[in-house]
């Protein structure tokens, strides 16, 4: 498939100091990628060099195979922009607002008054088109800032904190836009907001001191930190029997999860809860045991029980169904298996609190100079 966006080998220096050090990926037609970065990173610096606002030291940044920065005018109609803050006019209507962005962006004239309609019923903004922009709410302002950034109707679009500052329920309706615009628009993403690119993007993209550190889907996410594979295991047995059978495999070491107090009333095989005098007593179990064999050393340890047990392969290799077979065929049934994995939030916090990498500190501003990340706050 043909890449939308090209970016390759983009530099943005200022005062000979770089803000962002030669940042290279693509992105597919139809991707909604996630751009994460702690405050300072160079994401906004990246968009802006992405959209045109600025021009890169080294490199070249393409739409559709096409300069951003060499053909200017043209090649920016393929983008749509949505900054932060959202670029309204608080004296004009949503009307005349979407009426002149469509000109703005070039828009055909004999087709503005159809593309208006469009985006008012597609962003959900019917019965406001009288409304003036300064009566709005925020999250209206925010549809009516999607809708600025997609009339011209661009092949990628690039968002800022769509969601910063709403409320849960204006958050799920702008996801649900953006889910709906990733259908036929390439989406670019930044936010600081995790579960956010947890449950909208197929691919992410961390930068930290202005360098790319992790470009995978979340589904890659495990092997491209390169940690080992992991599951956790519900299985009908005692403690004895399962370690038996797991501690000679070679794929992955195993260790007993300990029972909370509360699950020594376990279910017995027939469903009914059921409890040892030993469970009730409390106390006696070793740390990481399951069964108390030393007090029942006849009975408790030859007794069906569901043992939690954690494997830890010793690569990324998935050995799921390797370790199903080995253990129904041991007569051991596995009530539960759970893969587990470096959350997010783990990755990131892994990723960008490491030592500086010899990228330099951008230089403080000068008269003259822009700060990369100007306008972004503390982003």
């Amino acid at each position: 498939m043909k890449d939308v966006l090209e970016v390759r080998q983009v530099s943005k220096v200022y005062e000979g100091q770089r803000g962002v050090h030669q940042l290279d990926f693509t992105m597919e037609r139809g991707e909604i990628v996630g751009f994460l970065g702690p405050n300072g990173a160079g994401k906004t610096t990246t968009m802006r060099m992405i959209t045109g606002y600025l021009h890169p030291s080294e490199g070249s940044v393409l739409v559709d195979g096409v300069s951003v920065h060499d053909q200017g005018r043209s090649v920016r109609s393929k983008i749509g922009y949505l900054p932060e803050t959202p670029p309204l006019y608080p004296d004009m209507t949503v009307q005349s607002y979407l009426k002149f962005v469509a000109n703005l962006r070039d828009v055909p004239a004999r087709d503005v008054k159809l593309r208006i309609s469009e985006m008012v019923s597609r962003l959900g903004l019917q019965g406001r088109e009288k409304q003036m922009v300064r009566g709005l709410s925020k999250g209206y302002k925010q549809r009516l800032g999607l809708a600025g950034a997609i009339i011209h109707k661009p092949d990628l679009l690039v968002l800022d904190e769509p969601t910063s500052g709403l409320d849960p329920n204006q958050i799920i309706e702008i996801r649900d836009l953006i889910r709906e615009l990733g259908e036929n628009h390439t989406v670019l993403l930044s936010t600081h907001i995790l579960p956010e690119v947890s449950t909208l993007c197929n691919r992410m993209l961390i930068i930290n001191q202005g360098r790319l550190v992790l470009d995978a889907s979340p589904q890659e996410l495990g092997s491209a930190m390169g940690d080992r594979f992991k599951v956790s295991l519900e299985v009908k047995a005692t403690e004895q029997q399962l370690l038996q059978v797991l501690k000679p495999w070679e794929k992955a070491k195993s260790e007993v999860i300990p029972r909370s107090p509360a699950s020594s009333l376990s279910s017995s095989s027939d469903g009914n809860l059921d409890a040892t005098a030993s469970d009730l007593a409390g106390g006696d179990h070793k740390a990481g045991s399951v069964l108390d064999t030393a007090d029942t050393p006849d009975t408790a340890s030859h007794v069906p029980s569901t043992v939690h047990v954690r494997l830890t392969g010793e690569t990324s290799e998935d050995f799921r169904e390797e370790l199903f077979y080995l253990l129904s065929g041991a007569g051991l049934p596995i009530l539960e298996m759970k893969r587990e994995n470096l959350s997010l939030e783990q990755i990131f916090l892994k990723l960008t609190t490491s030592e500086p990498v010899g990228i330099e500190d951008v230089a403080e501003p000068t008269e003259h100079t822009q700060r990369p990340d100007s306008g972004e706050g503390s982003k």
